[in-house]
């Protein structure tokens, strides 16, 4: 099946990672997942506070950095861990998908980083990635790991706002960004090693898993699918990761945009901010940056905004 070619769009560099804020060693994940290269900073899971600022994470040395509305870059939390996805809670709260240990949770004002869900039956998580709020404060997010193609055990997790934790799906090839449609029927989830987003639908009324299948099969880049978005019309945005490019598709499937990195091709995470919520800012973790574009649509708000 081919589509028209999408516009074209190239981002601005919004703000980058100062120097002077770059750890002078490396660090195991590092050395395991980019052998040979060193970061500032590797950003991904940016999120907007109330007062206009980005949080991000910084998994590769285990920081939690804030982006004010001007562009200047904070140390919010700096703990022993690898930060891999975040999102605000409606009261305030930050909550962090760890690699190395699960759920956390972090108070913005102290920086303070707390465990939340790091052993359910005391059985540890293959490594979270990502994570997403429901309107109603369900909690869902993915189980990476190293899970791929070759060994396809990445798990979908929803913990309900009553506490339950469910285990939805159990055998992705490598599970990682997520977001809700508008009604709540059914969860884009971005499958990396898959280089595909899959539609995980539920029975009308309920979060039972059914009829599941492939949304969008991306093709080229050095790794993926990472990050999703949602515009307020249904719009996918998809941060293809290895591409230097981030995807707008319609809620049908069809290319409406492509966003270029004008430096770097690691575009994983993206979200949607500004005073009208139309501007995507995006981590681009090659360069330790954050990069903008005003597009023509505006962004879902999300849970703690709503």
């Amino acid at each position: 099946m081919f589509f028209s070619p999408p516009t074209e769009l190239t981002a601005e560099v919004f703000a980058q990672v100062p120097k002077e804020l770059a750890p002078s060693g490396c660090s195991d994940w590092g050395d395991v997942q980019h052998p040979g290269k060193k970061f500032r900073a590797f950003l991904e899971g940016p999120s907007f506070d109330r007062d206009g600022n980005l949080f991000c994470v910084d998994i590769c040395h285990g920081r939690i950095l804030r982006c004010d509305p001007s562009g200047e870059f904070s140390v919010a939390a700096d703990y022993d861990g690898e930060p891999n996805g975040l999102k605000f809670h409606k009261d305030g709260r930050i909550f962090i998908a760890d690699h190395a240990h699960g759920i956390m949770v972090m108070d913005p004002v102290s920086g303070k980083v707390e465990p939340f869900l790091t052993r359910p039956r005391l059985e540890r998580f293959h490594g979270v990635n990502d994570l997403h709020f429901a309107s109603n404060g369900d909690l869902y997010f993915t189980d990476q790991g190293q899970s791929g193609l070759q060994s396809a055990h990445g798990r979908l997790f929803c913990q309900r706002h009553s506490g339950e934790l469910e285990c939805l799906i159990d055998n992705i090839p490598s599970p990682n960004g997520l977001v809700l449609n508008e009604d709540e029927s059914q969860l884009y989830l971005a499958v990396t090693r898959m280089n595909a987003v899959w539609r995980v639908r539920f029975l009308p009324g309920s979060r039972t898993v059914v009829k599941s299948g492939t949304f969008i099969q991306l093709s080229g880049g050095l790794a993926g699918p990472d990050g999703l978005a949602l515009g307020a019309g249904g719009e996918l945005v998809i941060g293809h990761m290895g591409l230097g490019t981030v995807w707008v598709m319609s809620r049908l499937g069809e290319p409406l945009y492509r966003i270029r990195s004008p430096k770097g091709i690691l575009t994983a995470n993206c979200a949607f901010g500004g005073p009208d919520n139309r501007h995507l800012y995006i981590t681009e973790a090659e360069s330790s940056s954050i990069l903008r574009v005003e597009l023509p649509i505006t962004g879902q708000k999300m849970f703690a905004h709503a």
